[in-house]
């Protein structure tokens, strides 16, 4: 059971960004996974190199982590064979722990993984004919309780940290065998610019399979702004994952304050949770539109940097029958785009069941009349096809059975756990 420090919310009614600390190893070794080459490098110094080897050291560590994929320091060729205990005494090159991998009837795949300190949370790869999507989480639960998101009913346990954000990408890269490999394989090419020269002619990649990045996951990505920024980042990092931002998409329920700069900072595709045209309803079923309305979310998307035709905004729309379906419904959505002259698509997403759920999905026919109408509003809107449904891996689908718990729960536990191993 975990022993974390739970993460505290700054203000009663809305939970902004809140730094926390990252929880230290038992084994007081540091991971260098979610950490720049910078950083890295200020490490290596404050455990005992001169400054010069420590950035060239830094350097060529970050290549096999964020490059190569490698989760040993001994595999590490380039590096000295005296060096490389040196480095394993002191750090870790971390993943985060596979619980469960289930894989769909449609090739999806879910995964349930676990922090060090105990906490789970969930990842989704969704394979297509000329795409593989990766569903990344950001937070361990959520504060936003959408109606409609089986995720919602969960309560925020904490933010995930960047290590456990981009570990996910890495683990995913993983089990897809997506790491390049030398064209000999009994002798992987050292780094460029360090030994000797290294071409991309050089590399194969298993299938490459996992081309997007969605950050649709459990939580809201931007109330854990810092660590997001800081993970996807490093996703796009020429010298390391090197996934252009084009290929990278947050979703984002309408955190209206921290938009903007999500554009100017992090500068990745932008999705928007709309889901409803009507303040009742939306109020509803998305309730942080009670606090930032539809008037006032919608000019953050007009006022997105970066937003073009050829990087147009998505919202996404859950149809829900009897609930936000309706021809009118469609209309209005067209003209609301239209209003803020919008560069958009509307993903239009059939209500993915689960236990309790409060609502029903739309009939095929009432979707589809929805599409048409928003389509000859001229704005595109396709239908999402369902994937992952038999293993609740599909859109709202995400829960763990992580919770928040009070400090003496967690101290009763604790004592319980050390009697019975007394």
């Amino acid at each position: 059971m975990s022993n974390t420090d739970l993460m505290p919310i700054a203000g009663a009614i809305d939970p902004v960004p809140v730094a926390r600390d990252i929880t230290p190893r038992p084994d007081g070794r540091v991971d260098l996974i979610g950490l720049p080459k910078k950083r890295i490098a200020e490490l290596f110094a404050e455990a005992g190199l001169d400054a010069k080897q420590a950035k060239l050291r830094a350097k060529q560590v970050f290549h096999w982590l964020y490059h190569r994929g490698v989760t040993e320091f001994e595999a590490m060729t380039d590096i000295a064979k005296t060096m490389r205990p040196w480095l394993a005494e002191r750090f870790v090159i971390g993943r985060p722990n596979v619980v469960e991998a289930q894989v769909s009837s449609d090739g999806t795949r879910k995964w349930l993984l676990q922090t060090d300190d105990g906490h789970e949370f969930e990842m989704v790869f969704i394979p297509d004919a000329d795409r593989g999507t990766l569903c990344v989480s950001s937070q361990v639960g959520c504060t936003l309780n959408c109606r409609f998101c089986h995720t919602g009913t969960m309560r925020l346990v904490r933010n995930l940290t960047p290590g456990e954000i981009v570990g996910q990408v890495m683990l995913a890269r993983d089990a897809l065998g997506e790491w390049p490999k030398g064209a000999n394989d009994t002798r992987l090419a050292t780094m460029a610019g360090l030994e000797e020269e290294e071409t991309a002619a050089e590399y194969t990649a298993d299938g490459r399979l996992l081309t997007n990045i969605v950050m649709m996951g459990m939580g809201e990505p931007l109330y854990n702004f810092d660590h997001v920024k800081q993970a996807l980042t490093l996703v796009m990092d020429g010298d390391g994952l090197a996934l252009s931002k084009r290929r990278i998409t947050l979703s984002t329920s309408g955190v209206v304050p921290m938009m903007a700069r999500c554009g100017e900072e992090i500068g990745v595709n932008l999705a928007v949770s709309l889901h409803a045209v009507t303040k009742d309803v939306r109020d509803e079923i998305v309730p942080i539109n009670k606090k930032y309305g539809l008037e006032e979310l919608l000019q953050a998307c007009a006022d997105y940097p970066g937003a073009s035709n050829a990087r147009r905004i998505t919202f996404e729309y859950v149809m829900l029958k009897d609930k936000n379906d309706s021809d009118e419904d469609a209309r209005e959505l067209v003209r609301l785009l239209k209003a803020y002259r919008l560069p958009a698509k509307v993903n239009l997403i059939p209500f993915n069941p689960w236990p309790g759920a409060a609502y029903d999905c739309s009939t095929p026919e009432r979707i589809r009349s929805f599409s048409n109408i928003v389509f000859e509003g001229g704005i595109s809107a396709p239908v999402r096809t369902p994937r992952g449904r038999d293993i609740d891996a599909a859109c709202g689908q995400l829960k763990t059975a992580a919770q928040k718990k009070s400090r003496a729960e967690r101290d009763r536990e604790a004592a319980s756990e050390a009697a019975s191993e007394a």
